[in-house]
């Protein structure tokens, strides 16, 4: 039986092939596609992270801001990378073994970092604008 760790082995991807029976590719692609734009949206934040942090002029008054709003940006783009690896794996396996396919965090974990994201970026201006 599989771990849940079995994705970040070398082996753990090629297993997936292995196991159940072949889906229908279109399936298997629409699979890959969506896995595919969550690893542009995970470059998208690393390349804006850097962005904010190399290219910004320096806040007024709040010298860490723009670190404070370019590493977390950075941050999740890794973080969502990876997760979105993990779910290409799993979503994979389900079509395989003909499961549902399994609940996706990947939508809520963006929502809850931008929305954090935003309060930072609002409070790291308050901070700039009063100084």
């Amino acid at each position: 039986m599989p771990s849940s760790w079995d994705w970040i082995t070398p082996g753990g991807a090629a297993r997936v092939g292995e196991e159940g029976t072949e889906p229908d590719p279109r399936f298997t692609f629409a699979n890959e596609r969506t896995f595919l734009a969550w690893s542009r949206t995970a470059l998208a934040l690393v390349v804006a992270g850097l962005g904010i942090v190399q290219l910004l002029p320096p806040f007024p008054g709040v010298p860490f801001g723009r670190h404070l709003l370019g590493v977390p940006l950075i941050v999740l783009g890794a973080v969502l990378a990876v997760v979105a690896y993990a779910e290409w794996i799993r979503n994979q396996r389900a079509l395989r073994l003909s499961r549902p396919l399994p609940h996706s965090v990947l939508p809520w974990l963006l929502a809850v970092m931008i929305t954090g994201m935003a309060v930072i970026s609002a409070i790291v201006l308050l901070l700039s604008a009063t100084r």
